[in-house]
């Protein structure tokens, strides 16, 4: 799929933020991969580490769609938990720092694999969803999905040809939606440089977008508090740190590059300088 081992990134040789801002600067298509690193920050544990929510509920138990199917109310404990953590979530600094690239006409799109909404709370306006959301609810017999508020009625809810609700998630068992994976591909396809933050990059089928970025040998910068086996296996510009700290950052120091070369350009009256 790809995959380009490389020397430096497997010595994990950290980037500077101007190199990584230099890189993104040039790029008018670039697309963000983002995971659940992104919103720690936001309040919202990282459901696989220690104390996360599949510590209180066994994903098999609570979270596969024939769980669901057979008994909705149990599930709907498990649905419930991630309600009242995603209700009190905001966005965060790396959140706005993503708005503001595609502001800028860096970014054209996000390919999140959360389903907090907290991408298009910031302003995002193209955010692929690959893994569902938890702002509506579906149903799996009809198609019908209403708004989250349906579930505050009764739980578990129900659509109004009697099937039980589900929140537009996908669930352990479940086929990523068409629509979300077929828009973030062709986007992966079209982009010229990636930015990964707060992901491990290996949750597939979804983890399959770095690689395929990295296969057309475009650009990757990838954020994350620690290495991960992306920045083993692929040619990536690796900066340490979390989302929220490093994101802002990146895009200030587009801002000053961007206002100088501006101010250089007015300087020598619209015309690019040529050393020498």
């Amino acid at each position: 799929m790809g995959r380009r081992a490389v020397s430096n990134c497997e010595e994990h040789v950290e980037s500077s933020i101007s190199e990584a801002a230099a890189v993104l600067a040039r790029c008018q298509n670039a697309i963000a991969f983002t995971g659940a690193g992104i919103s720690v920050e936001s309040g919202i544990p990282d459901f696989r580490s220690p104390g996360g929510l599949w510590d209180r509920f066994d994903p098999v138990e609570y979270a596969h769609i024939s769980t669901f199917l057979r008994d909705p109310s149990r599930s709907w404990e498990m649905f419930m938990a991630v309600e009242q953590i995603l209700d009190q979530a905001e966005p965060n600094p790396a959140h706005r720092a993503l708005a503001d690239l595609e502001q800028a006409g860096i970014l054209r799109a996000v390919v999140t694999q959360n389903i907090d909404g907290l991408h298009q709370a910031a302003g995002s306006r193209v955010v692929h969803e690959f893994h569902g959301t938890h702002a509506e609810l579906h149903c799996v017999d009809c198609g019908r999905r209403y708004g989250r508020e349906r579930a505050m009625e009764t739980v578990p809810p129900h659509c109004s040809c009697g099937q039980a609700l589900k929140p537009a998630v996908v669930l352990f068992g479940e086929a990523i939606p068409a629509e979300a994976s077929e828009g973030a591909f062709a986007d992966a396809d079209a982009c010229d440089g990636l930015l990964v933050v707060g992901t491990s990059a290996m949750v597939y089928p979804a983890a399959q977008i770095p690689y395929h970025v990295a296969g057309r040998d475009q650009p990757m910068i990838v954020v994350d508090r620690e290495p991960t086996p992306l920045t083993r296996e692929v040619s990536c510009l690796y900066l340490r740190g979390t989302a929220g700290e490093v994101l802002p950052r990146l895009v200030a120091e587009i801002q000053t590059a961007r206002a100088r070369g501006e101010a250089s350009s007015e300087a020598s009256g619209g015309k690019e300088q040529v050393p020498g």
